[in-house]
C-alpha cells in the first residue's frame, strides 16, 4: 500500500516524473516543480507570518458554520500579519485607481470570508463613505439567519441569492427612487434599535435568458499562474490553465439529491436559456478575453441542453474546449457523448456519490452502479475524461457498504471508465433533505448553540456508529494509487487499517454491465 506516488518501474524512487510527463513534458514538468515549491512557500507563511494561511482557502474555521462572530472579530481586530497588509495595500491601490461610491465583495466560500472583511475594514477605515455591499455563494448558504449587529460595522448591506434583483432595487435605493422598505433579500442595521433586520419585497428575478454575459474587464488574464499539483490529467484541469466560466442553465433541473441543498434558490429555482444565447455568449467571452477553454460550471448540465449546445457550436463553426458537471444518467447515450466530445468536450465530472445502489436510492439520485459504468465509459470511449464525485459517511452506510464502494470504482478505474475522482465525507446540512427531515434516514441531529452568524452544517448521531473518519483514511489512500494507475489489482481490503468484510461486489461486476 502507497502513501504516496512511485513509478512502478522504478520503485527505489529515483524519478516519477517521466512516467507522468513522458520525454516531451517540459514546460509541464516545470509547471508542476514551480508548484511544489510554491507550496513550500505556503508552509514557511504558514510557520513564520499566519498559521490560517492557504492559497485556496484563507481562515476558513473563522466563519464556516460559525455561529458566533466572535473568532472573526478577534482575527479582524487583531494586528494585520503581512498577508493582510499586502491585502490593505491593494485595496486602497484599487480605490485609488477607480473613485468608487459603492464595493461589491462577493465571498463564495468560507475561505473567502476573512479577506472579505479585512478589504472592507480597509475601504470603511479610509473612505467611510463609500457603500460596502456583502454577497456570494458564503452568505447565500450560511448567513440567511443573520442576527450579528456588528457585521455592519463593515458592510452597510448583505443581499441574498441571485444578485441582481436586490442590486438594482439598492441602487434604486441609493439613487432617492426607493424607499428602505422596498429593498429585496437585504439585511440592514436598523439605525434606532442596532438590531438587525431582513428586509425582502417580493420581485421577480431576472430571467436566466437575461442576465447577461459574464465579463473580465479590468483583470490582468495573462498574470494568473497556472498550478500543477497533481500528476493525474483529469485533475488538474482545476488549476492548470484559465477557463471562462459560464452556467448552462440556472439551477438544478434534477434537484432532488437528499445530500444536497435543494431548498436554495441557486439549487431549487431551475431556468435555462436557449442554445443561440448561449453560443452568442460564448462567442462574446472569447472577443473579449482571447481565450477559448470553457468550464461550465452548472450544479448538473442538462443533457438536452448540452445536446443543443453542441449542435449549435458546431453548425456556427464555434471551436471551444469545454468541460463541466454533469449527472451521469441514462440520456447521455454513446452516440450524445460523441456528438459532446465533437463539440469541444474534452472531460466531465458527475457523482458517483456512495458507490452503493441502496444507498444511491436514498438519496434519490436517480442513478445506479451500471448504468454509472456505462455513462462514463460511453463518454471514456468518445475520448472524454470522468471525474468521480465519491462520497462517505452518509447516513446508515456500513462498514461493508464502504468496502463493497470501494470495489466498485476500483474496477471502474480498471475498466477505464473513470480516470480520476474525489472523496468527500458527508456533511449533514440545514439545507438539505436529511437535515430537515432527519427521521426519514434512521438519523438524530445534533442540537445547534444560539446562531447570530452563520448556520449550515449541523452534526448527527447515526445509530450504525461507524468510525468513518478511519475508513475515510483507507478511502483517500486507494483513490490516490488508483489515479495513478497503481493498486487496480490489490484487494481492495488491503487498504483499511483495520479488519474488514469481503466485498460482496462480484469480482467482474462492472465488466459484465458494460457487456450488457
Amino acid at each position: 500500500a502507497l502513501d504516496a506516488y512511485v513509478d512502478p518501474d522504478d520503485p527505489e524512487g529515483a524519478d516519477p516524473l517521466p512516467w507522468a510527463f513522458g520525454a516531451m513534458g517540459l514546460a509541464d514538468r516545470a509547471r508542476h516543480l514551480a508548484t511544489l515549491y510554491l507550496n513550500e512557500l505556503a508552509d514557511i507563511l504558514r510557520d513564520a507570518v499566519d498559521a490560517r494561511f492557504e492559497f485556496v482557502r484563507y481562515a476558513e474555521s473563522l466563519s464556516m458554520s460559525q455561529p458566533t462572530f466572535e473568532p472573526l472579530a478577534a482575527a479582524l481586530a487583531a494586528p494585520p500579519t503581512l498577508v493582510d497588509a499586502y491585502l490593505k495595500e491593494l485595496t486602497l491601490e484599487a480605490l485609488s485607481t477607480h473613485r468608487p461610491r459603492l464595493v461589491l465583495v462577493s465571498t463564495p466560500f468560507p475561505g473567502s470570508v476573512y479577506g472579505a472583511f479585512r478589504i472592507a475594514q480597509a475601504i470603511k477605515a479610509a473612505h467611510p463613505e463609500i457603500v460596502t455591499v456583502l454577497g456570494g455563494g458564503f452568505v447565500n448558504t450560511e448567513l440567511r439567519e443573520l442576527a450579528e449587529p456588528r457585521v455592519f460595522d463593515y458592510f452597510d448591506y448583505v443581499t441574498l441569492d441571485d444578485g441582481e434583483r436586490p442590486l438594482l432595487a439598492l441602487l434604486e435605493h441609493l439613487q432617492g427612487r426607493r424607499g428602505r422598505s422596498r429593498l429585496v433579500r437585504t439585511f440592514v442595521r436598523d439605525p434606532d434599535t442596532d438590531q438587525v433586520r431582513y428586509i425582502h419585497l417580493a420581485e421577480p428575478d431576472v430571467p436566466f435568458a437575461e442576465v447577461g454575459t459574464p465579463t473580465w474587464d479590468g483583470l490582468p488574464l495573462d498574470g494568473y499562474l497556472s498550478v500543477l499539483d497533481m500528476l493525474n490529467p483529469m485533475h488538474r484541469l482545476w488549476s492548470d490553465g484559465r477557463w471562462n466560466k459560464l452556467t448552462v442553465a440556472h439551477g438544478c433541473y434534477w434537484k432532488k439529491c437528499t445530500f444536497c441543498d435543494i431548498s436554495l434558490d441557486y439549487i431549487g429555482r431551475y431556468d435555462g436559456a436557449a442554445a443561440s444565447l448561449l453560443v452568442d455568449r460564448i462567442e462574446a467571452i472569447i472577443a473579449e478575453t482571447g481565450q477559448t477553454g470553457f468550464h461550465f460550471v452548472d450544479e448538473a448540465a442538462p443533457p438536452k441542453a448540452l445536446r443543443a449546445l453542441a449542435e449549435e457550436l458546431l453548425r456556427r463553426g464555434v471551436a471551444i474546449s469545454w468541460w463541466g458537471n454533469i449527472r451521469f444518467e441514462k440520456s447521455f447515450t454513446p452516440e450524445l457523448c460523441q456528438l459532446l466530445a465533437d463539440s469541444g468536450c474534452i472531460a466531465v465530472s458527475g457523482g458517483l456519490e456512495v458507490a452503493s445502489d441502496r444507498l444511491l436510492q436514498l438519496m434519490k439520485k436517480g442513478v445506479s452502479v451500471e448504468q454509472v459504468a456505462r455513462v462514463t465509459h460511453a463518454f471514456t470511449e468518445a475520448g472524454v475524461l470522468v471525474h468521480a464525485y465519491l462520497m462517505y459517511g452518509f447516513p446508515t452506510q456500513t462498514v461493508h457498504d464502504t468496502v463493497d464502494a470501494l470495489e466498485y470504482v476500483r474496477q471502474l478505474f480498471e475498466a477505464g471508465c473513470i480516470q480520476s475522482g474525489f472523496f468527500h465525507r458527508f456533511a449533514c446540512t440545514v439545507h438539505s433533505p436529511v437535515g430537515r427531515n432527519p427521521e426519514e434516514f434512521g438519523v438524530t441531529l445534533v442540537p445547534l448553540p444560539e446562531i447570530r452568524f452563520a448556520k449550515n452544517d449541523v452534526g448527527f448521531i447515526d445509530p450504525t456508529g461507524v468510525d468513518h473518519d478511519r475508513l475515510g483514511r483507507a478511502l483517500n489512500k486507494a483513490l490516490y494509487n488508483y489515479m495513478h494507475g497503481i493498486g487496480l489489482d490489490t484487494d481492495v481490503r488491503t487498504w483499511f487499517e483495520d479488519k474488514v468484510p469481503r466485498p460482496r461486489v462480484a469480482k467482474h461486476f462492472i465488466a459484465r454491465a458494460l457487456r450488457a
